[in-house]
């Protein structure tokens, strides 16, 4: 007892080292085996880590998502803005497009007419697939009357451009006019066949065609023939071009000849017009 008492401190220091070694060379080397307890905690915590993983790839691969929509949205939206903005301007292009033919025509027409003439826009037609009748956007203001004739350059062959007769000013304002066109079932226009000057009166349909009979039942007219107003009555300027002759029909009961033309103006696509104001 004697012995322990006085090399007790000696012995709990010895003993200490002893335990540190020991504990060092336990965690320094590889182990082959855990402990008890290190299996214990291990079996507790490997399904909580498994399911907090899942969670977290799970979130992470959410808002992955939900960004990828954004960003996906967003380039829709702006490719869909893209393509509205070519759609106009492809809309734009065939709308001029369309309209060079008669831009053209107008331009030849207003070089060697002699007549004093006024363009106009048509800004309203009466309901139909015809412009039987319609609404143009100068009036009084431009000199315009009532009984105006109203053409519109067109190419009769190749580079070869004349007036062609469109219709008649029936109404005036300020700033617009009505005008009925040749294929009005209520309009007739007097003519005449230019190769051999022979006479006659057309008027049109609620079918859009245009016809009408000659004064002479024995007149030589034939298909092709070329037709001009005659001015007579004086309900049309003279000398514009009225269409091509389609079709010729006779009847010794009637003892008329009847034609059927094709109009040199497409009533089915006017887009301006020229009146006549001298």
């Amino acid at each position: 007892m004697h012995f322990l008492k006085k090399y007790k401190n000696r012995i709990l220091i010895i003993l200490v080292i002893i335990i540190m070694l020991t504990i060092i060379s336990n965690t320094s080397d590889e182990r082959n085996a855990i402990t008890i307890a290190e299996k214990i905690v291990g079996n507790l915590l490997t399904p909580i880590s498994k399911v907090t993983y899942s969670i977290g790839n799970n979130v992470a691969d959410y808002f992955g998502s939900v960004f990828d929509f954004i960003n996906a949205k967003e380039e829709n939206d702006m490719l869909k803005e893209h393509v509205s903005a070519l759609e106009s301007h492809i809309r734009d292009l065939e709308n001029i497009i369309g309209k060079t033919d008669y831009l053209r025509n107008e331009a030849e027409i207003l070089k060697e007419t002699k007549h004093t003439t006024v363009s106009s826009q048509i800004v309203g037609m009466e309901p139909g697939n015809w412009y039987y009748r319609f609404t143009i956007d100068k009036g009084s203001n431009e000199r315009i009357v009532k009984g105006a004739t109203v053409i519109q350059g067109v190419e009769v062959e190749q580079g070869v451009f004349q007036e062609g007769i469109v219709g008649r000013v029936v109404d005036v304002g300020d700033n617009w006019s009505k005008v009925i066109s040749i294929v009005d079932e209520l309009s007739s226009v007097s003519f005449k066949v230019i190769r051999t000057q022979d006479g006659g009166v057309l008027s049109g349909s609620i079918e859009g065609t245009v016809s009408g009979y000659l004064f002479d039942n024995e007149a030589d007219v034939i298909v092709g023939d070329k037709l001009y107003t005659s001015g007579l009555g004086g309900t049309y300027v003279k000398d514009i071009y009225i269409g091509e002759v389609s079709d010729v029909e006779s009847s010794e009961k009637e003892l008329t000849k009847r034609i059927t033309i094709t109009p040199a103006i497409d009533f089915k696509k006017l887009y301006k017009v020229l009146v006549i104001i001298d």
